[in-house]
């Protein structure tokens, strides 16, 4: 026997799905840098960030863009796999095609979904229609992380000036998307 389905459930659980990809994160692109740390880099949709007034708020900002830094199984010994990697020096210049940029910082983050991770809400420098180049920059701290004899004698730097650049990234989508 088959069922009919009313077209009000059909609706729903259409919409249901719809949101659901919505909430999806924009996968940038994936690297991996010495020694064994995996960058992930994501466009996701805006979101609240505390404390208020120290980020941009959600309704100033187009899209939330993070760097996932993690341990990989080869990152040295005592590198716990799946770790956040902490006080990475890290900017994103975003640039559309008409040559209008934004650089900004990505911070520490900490979110249910990615836990510790570096990110910013942000306002694209043009529209949401428009193509964008994406750089990122990761660099070691300056000064701020105390490196022991081992690690030096074994490893020496806790990682070198990284830059990736990603072109011909639409974030429509993503700008459109709510997390709720």
């Amino acid at each position: 026997m088959i069922k009919k389905i009313p077209i009000k459930t059909l609706l729903s659980m259409t919409l249901f799905a719809s949101i659901t990809l919505i909430s999806e994160e924009m996968i940038i692109g994936k690297e991996k840098i010495m020694p064994g740390i995996i960058l992930i880099f994501e466009a996701a949709p805006k979101d609240i960030i505390l404390p208020e007034g120290s980020y941009l708020s959600e309704k100033e900002t187009n899209i939330h863009i993070e760097m996932l830094a993690n341990w990989s199984s080869d990152a040295p010994e005592g590198s716990p796999e799946g770790g956040f990697v902490p006080y990475l020096k890290t900017s994103v210049t975003i640039k559309n095609s008409s040559g209008i940029k934004l650089k900004v910082d990505l911070t520490p983050h900490l979110n249910l979904t990615d836990n510790l991770h570096y990110a910013q809400n942000i306002k694209l420098p043009g529209s949401i229609n428009d193509t964008y180049e994406v750089i990122f920059e990761i660099s070691p701290p300056e000064n701020n992380l105390g490196i022991h004899f081992d690690w030096n004698q074994a490893i020496g730097k806790y990682t070198n000036t990284n830059k990736f650049v990603y072109r011909d990234l639409n974030f429509k989508n993503i700008a459109l998307a709510t997390r709720r």
